[in-house]
């Protein structure tokens, strides 16, 4: 596994809350794709390790109205993080999402005041961020 250390800008986001378990995740993302659909959005999963909760999130970009969509709005956190890309087929890569992060957990002093992150670049490429302790 190659990560590398990223520097992130603060990101405003529209968002829906999921239990942190593989069905409601994939429930989670239907919605959400239904509802923004996919054409020239940016997409990211966030977890926070403490409360065990996971946000499907889309890049909010002008003229988003989130509460007319059913969603909630907010901001991913800046900072920096250790970088992990994933390459495959759905729904293969989506199964090395967790054991990545758990490996990364073992090679870096983890910030867990700031979630997790997924960062989908395209369909069979993502991006796992670990906010790290600066």
């Amino acid at each position: 596994m190659v990560t590398t250390p990223v520097e992130r800008t603060e990101t405003a986001v529209m968002f829906l809350r999921t239990r942190d378990e593989p069905v409601e995740i994939g429930r989670g993302w239907e919605r959400l794709e239904a509802v923004v659909g996919l054409r020239g959005r940016k997409f990211f999963g966030a977890f926070d390790p403490s409360t065990r909760e996971y946000r499907a999130c889309v890049q909010v970009r002008e003229g988003d109205d989130p509460a007319a969509l059913g969603l909630e709005s907010g901001t991913l956190p800046g900072g920096r993080y250790l970088r992990a890309r994933l390459r495959g087929e759905p729904p293969e890569v989506y199964e090395r999402i967790g054991p990545t992060f758990e490996a990364m957990v073992e090679t870096a002093r983890p910030d867990r005041t700031r979630p997790s992150l997924e960062l989908y670049r395209r369909r069979n490429e993502i991006d796992l961020l670990l906010p790290v302790v600066e």
